[in-house]
């Protein structure tokens, strides 16, 4: 705008020396200028960056912004698409990437076409592998994070966790086999089948805790999680089902929604630890708390924690009511002590790989340990904040002796404490 104003008044005295024709076209010629340059600074909403997030149950598409950006949405049948209009944004570098970040193997989109669709409108059309009900929302900005317009694709028919655990061991007749139980003893007849839940901590959007080297606290989980997840799909009579198995993001509710859909026995949430100080260190385990944490730094992790949504991202306006009413259950006293019961088991296993921050098991009002009837515990493998233990947890030779070591602790509990049978056997 200040060429435009500097034109003008270099010609102003030539116009006006035409009289009054000559001010009506100066007056057209500066409404015309100031338009343009009008619309000019209404479309400079800058795209800082898109990303595409897949996974089993939705995909994420998020578009990050310096300010809040319009947007209108539609579907299309015959081919499934999903149109999404953006008012009034720079088709920049960070926009014209989106398209090349669609994955071959993502369960809905199967690509993204981008142009601009009319003055001050550019259009986003996501051609699909099936009938989708997407969901469209702004988050505002959060930590690292500015404005966020997040597009979460579903499929028409929401995936079913039981289904598909079941799908996967068809596929993989090794986990088929090892999620059979088979008697131990000939004196058993039936050998329930133990189901743990595992939850690896953070993922997509959230990054978790970040290290000095640039370790990210989700890369780490889903690490020790997957190795987990493997040594008790080995027991003969024990199964482990993962509330994410990529780099996406879930829910604090539907992780534990999963967890007791597929009758969970214990739910395993993994993290790695992070505190203001650097010199903290140590592996701990955590437990729900119905009266308050009981200490300090149980307390600002618990915070921190139940931050998760808000940098993951959640549609609040779409909560199912019920699960808030699960999560704000807190008459849970008999699953607190088991879940305090198996802490301790898992502590002290732990202990012979790595420093205990604490001796004893925590708690706090961790939001994914309030499931109101599985025993659940979060475990802190080690701080990401401390230059050594991050190291430490970068290393895959030690991310296996911590997964060994929950592993034991669990199998341990569970020998001392069986489950109680259930109606359902184990064999169907």
């Amino acid at each position: 705008m200040p060429g435009a104003l500097a034109f003008l008044r270099h010609h102003l005295p030539a116009l006006r020396g035409r009289g009054p024709a000559g001010v009506r076209v100066w007056s057209r010629l500066a409404c015309g200028l100031l338009l343009l340059g009008s619309q000019a600074s209404i479309a400079a909403t800058e795209i800082a960056a898109t990303r595409i997030w897949p996974g089993p149950e939705y995909t994420r598409v998020t578009i990050e912004s310096k300010a809040p950006v319009g947007h209108s949405f539609f579907t299309i049948a015959q081919p499934h698409r999903f149109v999404v209009d953006l008012e009034e944004v720079d088709f920049d570098d960070a926009l014209a990437a989106l398209p090349y970040q669609v994955s071959a193997d993502d369960p809905l989109v199967a690509g993204i076409r981008i142009g601009r669709f009319k003055p001050g409108v550019i259009r986003l059309v996501l051609d699909l592998k099936a009938e989708v009900n997407p969901q469209v929302f702004t988050l505002k900005p959060i930590g690292d994070y500015g404005y966020r317009l997040v597009l979460d694709v579903y499929p028409a028919e929401p995936v079913d966790p039981i289904l598909a655990l079941l799908k996967r061991q068809e596929v993989d007749p090794a986990a088929a086999s090892s999620a059979t139980p088979t008697p131990s003893k000939p004196e058993v007849s039936v050998v329930r089948l133990i189901t743990v839940a595992i939850d690896a901590g953070h993922g997509g959007e959230d990054p978790g805790a970040l290290g000095r080297r640039g370790t990210r606290e989700k890369d780490i989980t889903l690490s020790i999680s997957r190795k987990l997840k493997a040594l008790i799909d080995k027991e003969p009579n024990m199964r482990a089902v993962m509330t994410r198995d990529g780099d996406y993001f879930v829910p604090l509710g539907r992780r534990v929604e999963i967890a007791r859909k597929v009758q969970a026995d214990l739910f395993v949430s993994v993290h790695a630890d992070a505190f203001v100080k650097p010199h903290a260190r140590g592996s701990s385990v955590f437990a729900l708390s119905e009266r308050g944490a009981t200490s300090i730094h149980a307390n600002w992790l618990a915070k921190k924690e139940n931050e998760a949504d808000l940098i993951g991202g959640v549609n609040i306006d779409v909560e199912d009511a019920t699960l808030k009413q699960v999560l704000l259950d807190l008459s849970q006293t008999a699953t607190i002590n088991d879940s305090l019961k198996i802490g301790r088991t898992v502590l002290e296993s732990i202990g012979g790989v790595n420093t205990l921050h604490k001796p004893h098991v925590e708690q706090a009002g961790f939001a994914v340990l309030k499931a109101p009837d599985i025993p659940s515990i979060l475990v802190e493998t080690a701080f990401l904040t401390n230059p050594d233990e991050e190291r430490r947890l970068r290393d895959t030779k030690y991310q296996q002796r911590v997964a060994e070591a929950i592993f034991d602790g669990v199998k341990k509990y569970f020998a001392a404490n069986p489950p109680l049978a259930r109606s359902k056997l184990a064999q169907n």
